[in-house]
């Protein structure tokens, strides 16, 4: 598997990555970025807008901003703000404490910096701040009671704001992100708060601060027509506030570009049915129409598309160390007087299938399963017996599974895949690294890295190593519709790594530590011709150590050393342990709260397991 960052034909081995990685001393589970990626993307999207600008012929320009919230590392947003300086592409931040980053790590005055969320005096006078210093910064007004107190903190610090507002539409979302959309959504100001709040405004005297008129149609919009209307919506209302005498200038449209996570290319929820650069296209063009036909100048389009950026760079790798496997035949130890009619009828409905439909001989298997589960309840069947019983019956399935053809499936064999699938378990937790895919069942692409020479014989899920039957991956892309299993390869006692694409959006951030899990080992990939596999990795940061993870949930290790110093002095006069024996005891678990919270994978020599 390769990864090609500038769509050149320079393309990067990703298991060479991780093998020199591991010489580095990061191994797997590890984030991979590809920064050059991550910066092509910026240039990417800016490049769209600009060619769109020029062949519409909008008499406009574009602002971009990035939104920290989607991944607010400081090594993703200090690449995307090099990569975007050419352009004036700035930043959005949604809370105070990515408000304060967004002001010192962007030090141009001609970039915007774009302010969403919730807002208290505090996060309200740091904007301000940033204007007194010369900074292009826009408070947006997302709740009504916003106005009056921007108003009362621009009086009493002699600062003049550029305020902009947020329009609740009418226009729908669509996708996973659907209802965070319309009149119920929590941020936005109705027709009428729009009214009372220019209104203030120009009580204020400050309607010349009003600049700016943003909306949010949702993440991950999948459908272009839905993006549309909710331009041709907004766009309306920005001319309207234009009409009324406000000076505006800019339109917002936010996020809602989507990624094509199952490369389906169509308006399926982990899709998109548009590229990047219709969408451009067509941002522009509808605003041009709507602002032509009322005869009003043309705003600087800003847009706020996060996942868009950063979702391609970012590669997470798990590495499959076991397998859960209902493949295991049971040996009959019954002799043939003592063997129980279920074990038998069983076994004649394996060897003689006779001329019974694949359907019947399951309905029949089904049958017999449920028999022997009764019979050992009521105590009619020993152990031996039960386990012999359900291995005939996964032998069966089997058997009907392989003999399926072409043609019409029964709906009850459709599953039979699925449920003789293996389970792969790998060293990390879905909810510190794809939340998403628990929370939301969000499709990431996954894919094998290496060992792509081989056919794949095993159909598997995936879990992960918390004690959380949730704590799995049991949903991929296919080319039809979702498929609940993975053809992988066999394990062979070595290595076997799996990538999980795409991971670059909100994954980084919104992981929590269950299970003290703590962040996986990061690499950070650039491309270089004068290095004979093509790239270098230019920083590594280790994961979370157990001590860490502890300290975050307030644990402190000194202490929790001293508790167990007490129990092994305990144990040593009562003469449980041996002196030093104890002594050894207490340098082990010291010695492992320096240690990484992941499962150390070590595999023999001659190719057995880990």
């Amino acid at each position: 598997m390769t990864v090609d960052p500038l769509a050149d034909n320079r393309k990067i081995r990703i298991v060479d990555v991780v093998e020199e990685a591991r010489t580095m001393g990061i191994r797997a589970p590890m984030v991979i970025r590809f920064q050059d990626l991550l910066r092509h993307r910026v240039v990417e999207l800016n490049h769209a807008f600009i060619q769109a600008i020029h062949s519409e012929g909008y008499e406009g320009a574009y602002r971009g901003v990035f939104p920290i919230k989607v991944n607010q590392l400081r090594e993703v947003v200090e690449e995307i703000l090099s990569a975007g300086r050419r352009f004036g592409y700035g930043l959005e931040a949604g809370s105070k404490p990515e408000l304060i980053a967004a002001l010192a790590m962007d030090e141009s005055r001609d970039r915007l910096v774009i302010c969403n969320g919730y807002k208290d005096n505090d996060y309200i006078r740091l904007a301000l701040l940033g204007r007194k210093l010369g900074r292009r910064i826009i408070l947006v007004v997302e709740q009504a009671s916003e106005i009056p107190r921007i108003i009362t903190l621009a009086n009493e610090t002699g600062v003049r704001p550029w305020i902009g507002i947020r329009v609740k539409l009418n226009t729908r979302g669509e996708g996973k992100w659907a209802t965070s959309t319309g009149e119920n959504a929590k941020f936005g100001l109705t027709t009428s708060e729009i009214l009372t709040a220019t209104r203030q405004l120009r009580e204020a005297k400050l309607h010349r601060c009003l600049k700016l008129l943003h909306f949010h149609i949702g993440s991950q919009v999948p459908n272009i027509i839905t993006i549309k209307n909710a331009v041709t919506e907004a766009t309306r209302t920005y001319v309207q506030l234009v009409q009324m005498g406000f000076p505006m200038g800019y339109l917002d449209v936010g996020g809602g570009l989507g990624i094509d996570y199952d490369g389906s290319r169509t308006n399926f929820e982990s899709s998109m049915n548009y590229s990047m650069a219709e969408y451009a296209r067509d941002v522009v063009s509808n605003v041009r129409d709507v602002c032509t036909s009322s005869d009003v100048t043309v705003p600087t389009l800003v847009s706020e598309s996060g996942r868009a950026v950063t979702a391609p760079h970012s590669l997470l790798i798990l590495e499959v160390f076991e397998r859960i496997s209902r493949k295991e035949s049971v040996p009959s130890l019954i002799s043939p007087q003592e063997k129980p009619k279920v074990v038998a009828d069983l076994e004649h409905l394996l060897n003689e299938p006779g001329g019974y439909s694949r359907l019947e001989r399951f309905h029949d298997a089904m049958e017999k399963k449920e028999e022997a589960f009764s019979l050992f309840n009521h105590g009619y069947l020993d152990l031996e017996g039960r386990a012999r019983a359900e291995s005939l019956f996964w032998d069966i399935c089997r058997q009907i599974d392989q003999e399926a053809g072409t043609g019409y499936q029964p709906e009850e064999l459709l599953n039979l895949k699925q449920m003789l699938s293996d389970q792969y378990v790998c060293n990390f937790s879905v909810f510190q690294s794809l939340l998403d895919h628990w929370a939301l069942k969000q499709l990431f692409p996954v894919a094998p890295i290496h060992r792509l020479d081989e056919e794949p014989s095993v159909n598997a899920t995936l879990v992960d190593i918390t004690c959380d039957s949730d704590g799995k991956i049991d949903q991929f892309i296919d080319l039809q519709d979702v498929r609940n299993y993975l053809p992988l390869h066999p394990l062979n006692g070595k290595p076997y790594y799996l990538g999980v694409f795409m991971v670059g959006a909100y994954q980084d951030i919104m992981g929590d530590i269950h299970n003290l899990f703590g962040r996986v080992s990061e690499a950070h990939v650039f491309l270089e011709e004068d290095e004979d596999n093509g790239f270098y990795i230019e920083e590594t940061i280790e994961g979370n150590r157990i001590a860490e993870v502890l300290k975050g949930v307030q644990y402190n290790p000194e202490d929790l050393c001293r508790r167990m110093k007490r129990q092994v002095d305990r144990a040593t006069r009562k003469d449980l342990v041996k002196p030093r024996e104890g002594v050894r005891l207490l340098e082990f678990f010291e010695s492992q709260l320096e240690c990484k919270t992941y499962l150390n994978i070590n595999y023999e020599s001659e190719g057995g397991k880990p």
